[in-house]
């Protein structure tokens, strides 16, 4: 079954897009050498950023968002919905006391996050729900009742009928 939805897939990659030029101006990043989505380095600082990787589904009923975030404490994470903006963002903490142990590579990244998808207009934001369990955050947003897909029932008549108006209140279907 195919249910259609206004959600432009295309909207949400210009959303990303715009996202990415504005923290590029914002921060004077450039995708870094090794060539990952969502992960910039800063010259100026020397230090690199990063975006966590996130699927987006859809059911009959929700959006569900996966957001991987290993090594991220849930106190550490904030998701806000507002003018049909879904912002996750946190920060992930160094784990490793440079004093104490001299380190030879480094591959994770480190440091504050935030990542925006835009969501179509029809769904409950007083009802959207997150939990995380083994480093995968999932955040479920409920679509309004009123769009998600009906079933309807194809009568059988004999011959070439017509529906008429008000036919389907008179034999109670």
């Amino acid at each position: 079954m195919t249910t259609m939805t206004s959600w432009d897939l295309f909207e949400d990659l210009r959303g990303a897009q715009d996202e990415l030029l504005r923290m590029n101006r914002a921060h004077g990043q450039r995708l870094s050498p090794a060539g990952y989505f969502g992960q910039w380095f800063d010259p100026s600082t020397s230090t690199q950023a990063w975006a966590p990787a996130l699927d987006i589904s859809e059911r009959e009923d929700a959006y569900l968002v996966t957001v991987e975030l290993p090594g991220v404490r849930a106190e550490d994470v904030e998701i806000t919905f507002e003018d049909g903006l879904l912002t996750i963002q946190g920060e992930r903490h160094f784990a490793h006391d440079s004093a104490e142990e001299k380190m030879h590579r480094t591959e994770r990244f480190y440091g504050a996050f935030r990542r925006s998808i835009t969501l179509p207009s029809h769904v409950e934001a007083d009802k959207i729900e997150a939990s995380a369990q083994d480093g995968v955050l999932q955040i479920m947003v409920p679509k309004a009742p009123e769009v998600q897909a009906k079933r309807i029932q194809v009568r059988v008549g004999r011959g070439r009928t017509a529906l008429k108006p008000g036919a389907a209140a008179k034999d109670g279907s």
